[in-house]
């Protein structure tokens, strides 16, 4: 059974940081593409972050490029996301996704596993 798992949410101050980590297991995921999106209360998903399938090539969405960092291991079959500079527009269930394709995209509709998704919220 394939899972993916998330962690490394929680509650910290604005301007503060969190490093998300998702673990994938039931498979290997080196050979596919990996993506972060987020939900707001209120609001539909949204695209955040993605890496394709070797690590070489990275995306972002416009609202967190600069602050944020994707990276894979795929020694350890898990994916990161390093958030710094948080801000309250942030606050989000930040979910973690694998595609059956090497390449990336920033629709939610072509990545075919999901985790259950982690908390973060950004205090002002």
């Amino acid at each position: 059974q394939v899972q993916l798992v998330e962690s490394g949410g929680g509650l910290v101050q604005a301007g503060g940081s969190l490093r998300l980590s998702c673990a994938a297991s039931g498979r290997t995921f080196s050979n596919n593409a990996m993506g972060w999106f987020r939900q707001a209360p209120g609001k539909d998903r949204e695209f955040v972050a993605s890496v394709n399938w070797s690590g070489a090539y990275t995306y972002y969405a416009t609202s967190v490029k600069g602050r944020f960092t994707i990276s894979r291991d795929i020694t350890r079959n898990t994916v990161y996301l390093q958030m710094n500079s948080l801000k309250p527009e942030d606050t989000a269930v930040y979910y973690c996704a694998a595609r059956q394709s090497q390449f990336t995209t920033s629709s939610p509709g072509n990545y075919d596993y999901w985790g259950q998704g982690t908390q973060v919220t950004v205090s002002s």
